[in-house]
Parts: C-alpha cells; structure tokens; sequence
C-alpha cells in the first residue's frame, strides 16, 4: 500500500502543478513559468473532471495501512483536491472576482526572482506577456456580478501591472545580448488597458455581493482551518479571548505609564513613529533586532537564508501593508525571501499618512518584524522548506493555520522572552487584539449582517485601531474571506502544541521538532509529534 500510495501521490501533486500555475509558482516548481491560468469555461470544466479523478485515486488509499508520514501526506492530499474542487465548483471565485486574474504576480515573480539565468527567465515572461490579452479576455467572458469593492481593488491594482510591464520588463530584457520583448509587452499593455477600461465600465452595473453568506462561508471556513473547531466555538472563543486581551494591554499601560488609559499609552507610543522615507530601514532594524534576540536567548534554530525587506509591489497593493514571500518548497536556486511593506499611496493627505504611521510606528514594526519574519513566517518556512518526505505532497499543502498561528506564536515567545520591553509588548497586545477581532469579522461580515459602522466601533472602540487601519481592515474583510480567521485559531492550536512540550525537552529543541516537518495544519502537527 505504501508504493501505490506514494505513486498515486506524485501523480496527483504533478496533476495539481500542472493545473494551477499560480500553485506551482509559489511551490517553486517551475515547469510552468511560461503560463498563465485559464479560467474559460472549457478549461475549467477540465480541471474539475481532473481534480475528482484524483481525488476518487486517493479514495482508494487505505490511510490505516500507511506508516505516520505517508498517512498524514495522504490526509493532506485530499484534503488539498478537496479544497480545489470546492474552489471551483461551489464558490466558484473566478466568475466573480476580478483580484482573480491579475497576472501581476506571475510576471513579477519571473523578474524578481533570480532562479535562473536572465535569458530563460525573459523568455517564460514573453510568454506570459503573449497570454495576458487572451487570458483578460477570458476574465472579461467569465466575469459577472462582481461586488464593487473587488472591482474598485482590481482596478487600482491594475496600474501597478502597467507600470511593471513599462518599467521592470526593460531591465530584464536589458540583461539578455540582443532581446526584444517589444511586441509582447506591448500587446500586453493594451490589453491591460482595455481591461482596465472593462472593469471601469462595470463599476456602474456592480451589484455583486462581498458577502458570502453563512453557508459559503462556513464551508470555506472549514477546508480553511482543516480543524475541528465550529463556527459557533470560534465566536465564542474569540469574544472570551477579546475580553482576556482587553484586560491584559490595561494592565500594561497603568505599567507604562502608570494609568490604565489604553489610548493614551498607545498615543505616547505612537509619536516614535516612521515616515516613507524611513519605514523601510525601521523595518530593517525591527528584523536585524529579532534575529539578534533569538540566537541571543536560543529560541529557535536560526537559518542562513536570506530575508530581503523591500517595497511592496504596487499590484500586490489594496489588501494588506506587509506579507513575507518566500521560496517556494520545491524551489532549487538559492534566492531570497522577500517581506514586503507598503508605504503610503502618494495620493493621500497628509492626515491619513499621519494617522497610518501612528499605527505603524516604530514599536508596532518591531513586533511586525516578528510575525513576518524572525521567528515568524520568514523562520517557520525556511525550516519548512527543508522537510523532505517520501512524496511531495507537503510541499503543496500548506495550512494557512499553521503558518499564520506559529507567527503569532512566535511574537508571544519573543514578548514572553523581554523582547523589546513594554513599548513592543503594548503594540503586541494591539496586534492580538486585532487578530481576535479579525476572527469576529470574518464571521459577522460573511455570515451575519455586520455593518461597516459596527465594524469600525468594534475596531476602533475595542481594539484601539486608528480609524485608516481599521478601514482597510473593512476592506480586506469584504476582500478576503476565511483566511482571517486563521490566525486566531491557529494561534490557539499551536499554543497548545508549545505548551505540550515534554519535560525533559529544552525550549528550542522543541520548536525546531515542531518546524521539522513542513506546514501541516496543527491537528496532523499533533500526530506527528506523538501529543
């Protein structure tokens, strides 16, 4: 059982990569660079016939006769075309949300990643600035119904797009004796402009819905979490923890300041603040002090790889201010990984610019720096990217959970550890009482009928949010839908993985057992460390 599992497997993760050129460039499997989704009618009717054949392939796996590893892969697999299935025949995303088909990533990814020689990398991008006019028509065919906000995003982001192909695609091409990518990028222009034109012409006709309504939600929710935990259990969890949390940051701030006026320890924090000129080195100290403080106090294993902090990419802008960006598992060449932050639209006042680096200040990008970084995400996936199981199957089956509750697990053990002091642990206590709120938004928004000014009072009332953050953070709830949750029932069940640590088992010695084996959600995590 074990070969026919193993074979079955690699077929199916070929099959995945195949299907799905976004997947397989964040998986790092580069077969597929010089493609872009196809999202026709045709294509997708394909992938869906596809994608049940594998998973009727894995139905016939007896989990029971595999050893723990392959048993776990083999539960993550179908849970991964499970998930794909569900992507495409129930939410059916693509025929709504224009963020969707944005090939920004796609292109960006062959310019900025230094994988392989500038020749072979410029010639997968012309072919992927060929298949841009075709694959927005095929947007433009698919897409109807779509909510305003998508629509509003899509088109800001789009500008970005153009201005990659004007101004990145030259200096790639630049690097390659005697090419000429003239002709494709510029089809490519046009036709994102016309796109761009389509969208526009839309805004008048949107009445598509955001929100995605209990039903959707909860089942996107639960291949989300890969978790036993209910949507009744998360509110209820959420609000007790909010509750806990509130007490907590008043605690610290009578501490700090000697009041227990929340507000105003966080205003006095808030006037240590950066500016666009500056945000990118305070994020560069935030890192440099994390990895200091880690190999300092021996938390974790440190890796060697390299964290590149740069400017997000205008057509990664409009969902959230900063990401980590790594290579992907199956990724070869020695290349960093990137954590992104977004400086402030060159359009907005200088009021909101203020009221954005009150809440981004020099204190939050140090817990930031954290979370995104060391020991958090950028840590966590390079330790991950060294699990080498029998199939690849773990490679391509990440869980959201995982990933995003050790990062918040991560600022907990540094806070725990005096990192930063009370400035940076009144800023994590912020930042948790925003993760709680997060879960309860995800849920109110999609499956209740929050509206946008209950929303803002939760945000700004409970969880002390300038008023510009917790706006976008209505934005991206509308935008975005399950993955908030993630981090809050991630955290909750990674947490409890730390905390079952055997007694004669050093702290870091157990947190690189639970780095050492990929991203499996924390219920296999479990299995696989015999708690």
């Amino acid at each position: 059982m074990t070969r026919e599992f193993r074979k079955t497997a690699e077929a199916v993760v070929d099959d995945l990569l195949a299907g799905d050129p976004v997947g397989a460039f964040y998986a790092g499997d580069h077969r597929h660079d010089h493609e872009l989704p196809d999202y026709s009618a045709d294509a997708v009717a394909d992938r869906v016939r596809r994608l049940r054949e594998d998973a009727d392939a894995l139905a016939e796996i007896e989990v029971d006769d595999l050893g723990p590893e392959d048993a776990v892969d083999a539960q993550l697999l179908a849970s991964a075309v499970d998930q794909r299935l569900f992507a495409l025949t129930e939410l059916r995303e693509h025929e709504w949300n224009p963020l969707l088909h944005n090939p920004g990533a796609l292109l960006d990814g062959l310019i900025t990643r230094e994988f392989a020689p500038p020749a072979e990398r410029l010639k997968a991008l012309a072919d992927r600035l060929r298949q841009v006019p075709d694959a927005l028509r095929a947007a433009e065919a698919t897409l109807r119904d779509c909510p305003r906000i998508h629509v509003e995003t899509a088109i800001g982001q789009l500008d970005g797009v153009a201005s990659l192909v004007t101004d990145e695609v030259p200096r790639l091409a630049a690097q390659v004796s005697g090419a000429d990518v003239t002709a494709p990028a510029a089809a490519a222009l046009a036709a994102l402009d016309r796109h761009r034109a389509w969208l526009t012409d839309q805004l008048d006709s949107s009445q598509g819905e955001a929100r995605l309504g209990r039903r959707r939600w909860e089942a996107k929710l639960w291949h989300e979490l890969d978790s036993e935990l209910t949507a009744t259990a998360l509110l209820a969890a959420a609000e007790k923890r909010l509750a806990e949390v509130g007490e907590q940051i008043r605690a610290v701030a009578e501490e700090l300041t000697g009041s227990d006026d929340v507000r105003a320890a966080l205003n006095s924090l808030a006037a240590d603040r950066p500016t666009d000129a500056t945000v990118i080195a305070r994020a560069d100290d935030g890192l440099r002090a994390a990895i200091e403080f880690v190999r300092a106090h021996d938390l974790v294993t440190l890796p060697d790889d390299e964290c590149r902090i740069i400017e997000m990419p205008e057509f990664a802008r409009g969902v959230a201010i900063a990401y980590c960006d790594p290579p992907g598992p199956l990724e070869t060449a020695d290349i960093p990984t990137f954590y992104a932050i977004a400086p402030t639209p060159a359009d907005w006042s200088d009021d909101r610019r203020e009221s954005f680096y009150r809440e981004y200040n020099n204190h939050l990008l140090q817990n930031l720096a954290v979370h995104e970084a060391v020991p958090g995400h950028f840590l966590q996936l390079a330790h991950a990217r060294r699990f080498r199981g029998s199939t690849r199957a773990r490679a391509l089956c990440m869980s959201g959970s995982f990933v995003e509750g050790w990062a918040v697990y991560a600022e907990h053990l540094m806070i725990d550890a005096g990192f930063g002091g009370l400035p940076v642990q009144m800023q994590q206590l912020k930042m948790e009482l925003r993760m709680v709120i997060n879960a309860l938004l995800d849920q109110l928004v999609h499956a209740e009928d929050l509206s946008e000014a209950e929303a803002m009072a939760l945000m700004v009332e409970k969880g002390f949010q300038e008023e510009g953050e917790a706006a976008g953070k209505w934005r991206r709830a509308l935008l975005t839908s399950a993955q908030l949750s993630t981090y809050f029932v991630g955290y909750t069940e990674v947490s409890a993985i730390a905390a079952a640590r055997p007694s004669d088992v050093p702290l870091k010695e157990w947190h690189d057992r639970m780095l050492a084996h990929g991203s499996p959600s924390p219920r296999h995590l479990r299995s696989l460390l015999n708690i």
